[in-house]
């Protein structure tokens, strides 16, 4: 027991969570997940699936959710770094609307708990990223939401990116401190803002 730290950020239902990393001149050892310890810790979620991704550096998945069956996440980084983001879309919330953020990377090793009513994503800052995430409810086709990225009545700041709003959440114009190219799918370049979308 023990094994993890765990932050509440200032959105209710956002955690930042720390494990105890055990390292010596072989590496390191870490739980990366310890039911026991979350419980202790006062999250009683329960996880159904575990999802992988990989993306390279520019590439901004989200923001994402589920209308229907709203997922919990716990995500985390094993190779690279990303600045992952939840934004509240909880129509009950003192905080609806405002966004958290947090960098993850293969060497801070945090990992970042999202309760379910939630949009949910992140831009890769590494030349790769590998992104692994565990997920409270299954995927569901046709069950999938999102929201602009860019809204600017959300006003996410998000680092290393220099564009300008141009009324829409198209990845044109836009790139990192570095160059490189904001690449986004292009049904993540069609999401409305904050005032026309899903509330929970």
């Amino acid at each position: 027991m023990g094994q993890i730290k765990v932050t509440k950020c200032d959105i209710e239902g956002l955690y930042v969570i720390e494990p105890t990393v055990h390292g010596d001149s072989r590496g390191y050892f870490m739980e990366t997940y310890n039911q026991n310890d979350m419980t202790e810790a006062g999250l009683d979620m329960v996880f159904v699936q575990d999802n992988q991704s990989c993306s390279t550096k520019g590439v901004l998945r989200g923001l994402h959710f589920q209308k229907e069956f709203p997922q919990g996440k716990l995500v985390r980084v094993i190779k690279g770094s990303v600045f992952d983001v939840a934004v509240d879309l909880r129509s009950d919330s003192k905080t609806y609307g405002q966004w958290f953020g947090v960098e993850l990377t293969e060497e801070n090793k945090k990992q970042f708990y999202i309760s379910p009513g939630f949009a949910h994503g992140f831009l890769v800052l590494s030349d790769v990223a590998e992104f692994c995430y565990k997920c409270t409810d299954f995927y569901h086709p046709g069950d999938e939401g999102g929201l602009a990225w860019n809204d600017p009545e959300i006003g996410i700041e998000w680092p290393q990116l220099v564009g300008e709003y141009k009324g829409s959440a198209s990845a044109q114009g836009y790139t990192l401190e570095d160059g490189s190219a904001l690449n986004l799918s292009d049904k993540d370049q069609k999401w409305a803002g904050l005032k026309d979308t899903f509330k929970f």
